[in-house]
């Protein structure tokens, strides 16, 4: 399912170009040539694929906690539901969580940082802003981190939010390059088909973890270690040639 972090990550980024495109828009210079305007602005979406990837590592541990809590065949259920309860939930009240748990002070020293950096021309401090970057409140940030929590392990996770920020990297770097927006009905449109993209991986997320026995979508679970521990607990019986003809070893 790794695959679905770079899909998801695509097509989200007609989001991002909404929600973050500005800032792209109003980058630094990093000084001299033009291969170091580039540089910087790679650097930047690097700086955002590099926070995902952390948040993806963490999301991992979550799930790799609750596998070794025997939520294994949940984590799928899990994941999908996450995703349509993000769906359907409006941002302002995504918000209003943070909020309630206590994210705004660790929000507002992060944008008191991205702030300094954003003013500093370096290379270095164009790749500290993203990221920070990636730091800032994303509706599309926390639907991915819902289905990294599925991945498999901790490196599974964090490549998963990895590919998630890859997809995103072409249309972002596009824009902080030429400094055209994409057309307005073009962005409108895409942003209606993020939910829609969004509730189908929750589907796919909920078929895999209901174990219907679909080769690659939906495997059953535990069908070939059951296997192996069968063979194991009643091992072949061994006649002897000779001898007694009672002595057997189980």
């Amino acid at each position: 399912m790794l695959w679905a972090g770079f899909l998801f990550g695509l097509l989200g980024s007609f989001h991002c170009v909404g929600m973050c495109g500005a800032i792209a828009l109003a980058l630094p210079g990093a000084g001299g040539s033009r291969g170091r305007y580039v540089a910087g602005r790679v650097l930047y979406n690097l700086g955002r694929v590099t926070t995902y990837a952390t948040l993806g590592a963490a999301a991992g541990l979550v799930g790799q906690s609750l596998r070794l809590a025997g939520w294994q065949q949940s984590l799928s259920l899990l994941s999908g539901g996450l995703i349509l309860l993000l769906v359907a939930t409006p941002e302002r009240y995504l918000s209003r969580a943070a909020a309630f748990v206590g994210l705004d002070a660790v929000l507002a020293r992060v944008k008191n940082r991205l702030m300094y950096f954003y003013q500093q021309p370096s290379l270095g401090a164009l790749y500290a802003t993203g990221v920070l970057n990636g730091l800032l409140p994303c509706g599309l940030v926390y639907l991915a981190l819902a289905g990294a929590l599925s991945a498999p392990g901790v490196a599974g996770a964090a490549g998963y939010m990895a590919l998630f920020g890859l997809g995103t990297l072409p249309l972002m770097l596009a824009l902080s390059l030429t400094g055209q927006l994409v057309p307005l009905s073009w962005r409108g449109r895409m942003r209606r088909a993020v939910p829609v993209m969004a509730a189908l991986m929750a589907g796919l997320f909920i078929v895999r973890g209901l174990g219907l026995g679909i080769p690659y979508l939906s495997p059953q679970p535990g069908r070939h270690a059951h296997g192996r521990h069968h063979s194991m607990a009643q091992p072949a019986t061994v006649h002897y040639c000779h001898g007694d003809n009672s002595a057997q070893a189980q």
